[in-house]
């Protein structure tokens, strides 16, 4: 999965969970909706700047954005450590 593709998940995922609107969303970060839709899409490219916008209008760190969560088959395929 590429870096777009994590952004949109993750922005999509605390923007559901802020209950905000991409309208509401787009307005607090200084953004368009239209904007804002595509970079939900993963069709945009976001600069480190535009981030920082969305994040902070979403009150969360930059790096919320762009943490890649592990899928739950990663997780159990992993060795376990000897107890």
């Amino acid at each position: 999965m590429d870096l777009k593709e994590v952004v949109a998940i993750n922005l999509r995922r605390l923007r559901h969970a802020k209950e905000m609107t991409q309208e509401e969303l787009a307005e607090r970060a200084g953004l368009s909706a239209r904007y804002l839709g595509g970079m939900e899409r993963a069709d945009v490219s976001a600069s480190v700047t535009v981030l920082g916008r969305v994040a902070d209008a979403l009150e969360v760190e930059a790096a919320e954005l762009v943490r890649a969560t592990a899928s739950k088959n990663r997780k159990r395929a992993e060795p376990q450590s000897p107890a």
